[in-house]
Order: C-alpha cells, then structure tokens, then sequence
C-alpha cells in the first residue's frame, strides 16, 4: 500500500525540538520496535478475525523504508541498532509522523494503533518531566525555605534538649533521682509507672516482704541497667541488692515522657516544664 509523494515530503528535515520544547514531541520507534508491534498487532487480529497474516521481517521492513517515505528522507532516520549479540546493524529511528506513515503503508488500522500507542508514551512522558509554572517554582522555593526553617528550629531544639538533659542527669541515677530533676513530678509514683510500662518488675514474689526491683527485659541495656550490691550482716548469709540504674537513653525517653505529661504529676504542680537544681539528696 503505497504512499503518494505528496504526503511525504522528501524535503523536509528530520523534527529537531529544543529542551525548551514539548518533551511530549520527542517520542520515537525503531524499526525493530515498529516490526514487532506490527506482528503483535496482526496476531491479535488473526486470533479476533481468523484471518492469516505473515511474520513481517525486519529486513523486508526496511525495503520498504525509502519506498514509503523516499530515499533522501528516510537517510535521515537510519539508526545502528543492536542484534542480539550487541552488535550494531542497519535500522531507522522514526518519530511519530514518521512511524505512523510506515505503520499506514500496511494498512490504516496499524496507523491508528501506532498513533494510539505514540500517544499514550506522550501523556506519559510528559507527565514525568514537566516543568512547573512560575507560580508553582515560587512555592516550591518557597517551601523549601520553610522547611529548611523548621529544621533549623528543630535541630536548635534538639540541641537545647540535649544540653539541658546533659546538664540534669548523671551517671548512676536512679529514674526517681532523675525525676526530681524535673518541675512537678510525682517522684513517689515514679516507679509504679515504670512497671506499668514494664521497665522494672518486682522479683519479691512474697507479697509480705518490700519490693525488690529488677529491670525488665523491654528497658533492659537500653533505658536502665542494673547495679549490684552485695550485702552481708552479722548472722545473715550475704544476698544481693539489684538497683535499677538509669541510662542516658533512659534519660531522653523519662524526659519526652515528662514533657508529654505521661509521668505521673504533682496535684501542686504550677504547669511549668522546667528543670530543679539538684540537691545532695537527689544524688545520694
């Protein structure tokens, strides 16, 4: 099915499109892209229609390459196209005028189908790529301000936090020594929190004798270790006494808690979140 020359004008230069151009616009198919595409297409109709249609050749398809569009224009398109081992052999990369011309020379539905499907690789490139308004870059830039803003506040926060935390809590405390550190905490609750969330537990399973506290697996060398003591008295067989020990971790977490008000609080508390100076019974 040939193409009159005047619909093909053999003048005419290859489309060269700038960047500053629809990226839509630059879209191509190969010759071998364009054969197989014409193969899949006829094997769909032969399986709708029953008709029969021969495998296209790549090597047929490019004969008829200069007949369709000419020999000076097809020149332009010609393209080394790599065979199944990398090796480099004859071939064209058509745009979409080109390719739906050579998709037209076997029939109209192949170049309908071929533009359908140019089109498609269009929306959807142009969809990746395409460039914001004026408007649109102003509050992008405007938004990358803002955040860099925020992080900048955030960050200088942090580091407040951490100087502050650094400045209230030693190495040794115990999590009720740290929390009289902080502005209307509940320091004699302290430790029932603590075993609600199953940082400690209570390893004195008789229920007449005091409490003998031991760290749990969940804070265990994360929030809290263990200092142990071994204690001997006249006429009594020496035994060990397990401490929880707060770690610095431990420290930023009680603290997060604190400022979250999920530590339990003082009824006298003023509402204020601030630090206590420390006292030598704080740290006895």
């Amino acid at each position: 099915m040939p193409i009159p020359q005047s619909v093909v004008n053999t003048n005419e230069s290859a489309p060269r499109f700038l960047q500053s151009q629809n990226v839509a616009r630059e879209v191509s198919m190969t010759s071998l892209e364009l054969v197989e595409f014409i193969n899949v297409h006829r094997d769909r109709q032969s399986a709708e229609t029953g008709s029969k249609f021969a495998l296209l050749m790549h090597k047929s398809f490019l004969g008829k390459v200069p007949e369709v569009l000419g020999e000076q224009a097809s020149a332009k398109f010609i393209a080394d196209l790599p065979d199944s081992y990398g090796r480099p052999r004859k071939g064209y990369s058509f745009p979409k005028r080109e390719s739906c011309l050579m998709a037209m020379s076997y029939s109209y539905d192949l170049q309908a189908a071929v533009f359908d499907h140019m089109t498609a690789l269009e929306e959807r490139l142009s969809k990746k790529v395409a460039l914001p308004s004026y408007a649109e870059a102003l509050r992008l830039y405007a938004d990358q301000i803002e955040q860099t803003e925020v992080l900048r506040v955030e960050n200088h926060q942090q580091a407040e936090k951490i100087a502050s935390l650094e400045s209230i809590f030693q190495v040794g405390m115990t999590p009720t020594q740290f929390c009289k550190r902080l502005n209307g905490v509940n320091c004699q609750q302290v430790n029932n929190a603590l075993l609600a969330r199953k940082w400690i537990f209570n390893s004195e399973r008789d229920e007449k004798r005091s409490v003998k506290f031991r760290v749990g697996s969940i804070a265990r060398d994360k929030y809290l270790t263990e200092k142990v003591t071994n204690i001997s008295n006249e006429g009594m067989d020496t035994f060990a006494k397990y401490t929880p020990i707060l770690l610095k971790e431990g420290a930023k977490r009680l603290h997060d808690l604190y400022m979250a008000q999920k530590l339990p609080m003082k009824k006298t508390w003023d509402g204020q979140f601030c630090h206590c100076k420390a006292t030598e019974e704080d740290i006895a």
